[in-house]
């Protein structure tokens, strides 16, 4: 007598969901600059290449979009080969979120660019960290 074990099918995680996400750190983002660039005068500007340079809404954007999706592909990779997805992407996101600081930190040319810079990266990271992980596998690849 053999007795199969068959693992429970495990749902995949919803694109329209993670499309979402995505989109929604983009719109965290634009919801950091309007008051502050548009109503508040204050213009993002940062060091590059020794000279001055206006951090536009276009790229924030565009930086918001970009980091959301390599956030998904790594989410997506996690799943993939890690025991335990969300837990990992948990750990690596936040790492990732707290290296992203340095940027501003040490490149915007005054205190009111760091807070408005550094809190673009802590709302987009929140929205990607939070979002993308409530729709991550809790266990991935079963141990061999």
């Amino acid at each position: 007598m053999s007795t199969e074990i068959t693992a429970e099918p495990v749902a995949e995680p919803s694109t329209g969901r993670r499309m979402l996400v995505v989109a929604a750190g983009a719109v965290a983002s634009i919801a950091v600059w309007v008051p502050t660039g548009i109503i508040g005068g204050i213009l993002p500007t940062v060091l590059l290449n020794g000279n001055e340079q206006v951090v536009r809404l276009y790229a924030i954007v565009v930086s918001s979009l970009v980091a959301g999706l390599a956030a998904w592909a790594l989410l997506a990779l996690l799943e993939r080969k890690a025991k335990r997805p969300r837990r990992t992407w948990l750990l690596i996101a936040t790492a990732t979120l707290a290296v992203s600081l340095v940027s501003p930190l040490a490149s915007a040319i005054d205190t009111e660019t760091r807070v408005v810079l550094c809190a673009m990266h802590l709302i987009v990271g929140a929205v990607l960290i939070f979002g993308l992980g409530r729709s991550a596998r809790r266990s991935g690849v079963a141990e061999s």
